[in-house]
């Protein structure tokens, strides 16, 4: 059982800061300095970066390690950058010190663990979420938004595709990403899946392919370029999916391809069909072509955090992002990081065995995010 949930002082929300690699930059622009949050303490295995970027921030101090960053009395929520593996270890830390979580996708590393993250915060009472928070942005919502007016009648498919040659081109440790928990399905898939469940509504089963082309990946660039690194997990996945809604998805992730023309997603209806924007990002144009016509219309923002940058899912679950008090189940939320999970074990499950697997958790859609704009959730900066 973890500690009684801290009592929070007036003020900007705290927040401890967990990994500083490479994905914490686009984190710092978007909340150092942010009215509603102050980053109270950070920690990294690399003590110098810690320092660096403690540095940077007014009052910020470094914490010797996890235990010393959550037992930190200013510290009300952890921003979890750590790499998957160690997702549910900082997740069941944060829990026991009664403190909130947000984190990187995936929510752990294997749906296992995921269970056990929600349920340790459960038993505390506190909160966890769950990139992406890329789906809050205007593409994805201004999408959702379009499905649920009716602009494309019944949605009945979509496809998602995403492909890549594998990020040993670009990232000098990719280790991870050829790693248990790593893989294009639990590295980029949770974009597309989230973005998926937004749109269509949970998922009722899925039916799943999967192989892997080699062994070992080369590094091609920074200090280790050259070096090889083993292959354990699968490089291209392939599936259906069956929303509850009844309409049927077909989702592509790949470190196998070299580059493709596909639309990230479309999503096809009885009276339409839309291509939604990456959503690896924020926004982007939403386009929809009605049943009979031979030209595509760009729909312009209806809903979602406009220019947003991630963190956006962190602030909106402590209700710092102009929509409010903080929510009581965030819409950025580990139930749905949770379901996503469900879905990408539910696909490497099926691919191995061959068999349709059933979904046995259906998350409750959070609700569509206003048209936002950046001053207001950005706090008047």
């Amino acid at each position: 059982m973890g500690e009684p949930m801290r009592e929070r002082a007036d003020g900007p929300v705290g927040l401890g800061i967990v990994g500083l690699g490479v994905i914490s930059r686009q984190y710092l622009d978007t909340l150092a300095g942010h009215p509603g949050v102050r980053v109270a303490a950070v920690t990294d295995l690399d003590g110098s970066r810690a320092r660096a970027v403690a540095a940077e921030l007014p009052g910020a101090r470094v914490a010797a390690d996890l235990d010393a960053l959550v037992a930190d009395d200013d510290v009300d929520v952890v921003l979890d950058l750590t790499t998957p593996a160690v997702h549910a270890h900082v997740a069941k830390a944060c829990a026991a010190a009664g403190v909130d979580r947000y984190g990187e996708k995936p929510l752990a590393v294997d749906l296992a663990s995921s269970r056990e993250v929600m349920a340790a915060a459960a038993a505390a009472g506190t909160r966890v979420g769950c990139a992406p928070d890329t789906v809050l942005g205007t593409g994805v919502q201004t999408a959702r938004a379009a499905v649920e007016q009716g602009r494309v009648g019944t949605p009945t498919a979509a496809v998602a595709t995403w492909v890549s040659p594998g990020h040993e081109a670009w990232h000098p440790h990719p280790d991870f990403y050829y790693a248990a928990g790593g893989g294009p399905l639990l590295d980029m898939g949770p974009y597309y899946l989230t973005s998926l469940v937004q749109i269509l509504g949970p998922v009722a089963w899925v039916q799943g392919a999967a192989s892997r082309s080699r062994d070992e990946r080369t590094i091609a660039t920074g200090p280790r370029a050259g070096e090889r690194v083993p292959v354990e997990v699968a490089t291209h996945v392939t599936g259906v999916l069956g929303h509850t809604s009844g309409a049927l998805s077909t989702v592509t992730v790949s470190f196998d391809a070299a580059g493709s023309h596909a639309r990230p997603i479309e999503v096809h209806g009885t009276d339409g069909s839309l291509v939604v924007p990456d959503p690896n990002t924020f926004d982007g144009d939403v386009e929809r072509c009605r049943r009979g016509a031979r030209s595509w219309e760009v729909l312009p923002p209806s809903a979602g955090f406009e220019a947003a940058g991630r963190g956006v899912g962190l602030l909106e679950m402590v209700g710092a992002a102009g929509l409010g008090d903080a929510p009581a189940s965030p819409r950025a939320g580990g139930d749905v990081g949770l379901h996503v999970m469900e879905v990408m074990s539910g696909l490497l499950g099926s691919a191995d065995d061959g068999r349709r697997a059933a979904m046995t958790t259906t998350p409750a859609l959070p609700p569509l995010v206003p048209l936002t704009p950046a001053a207001v959730w950005h706090g008047g900066r």
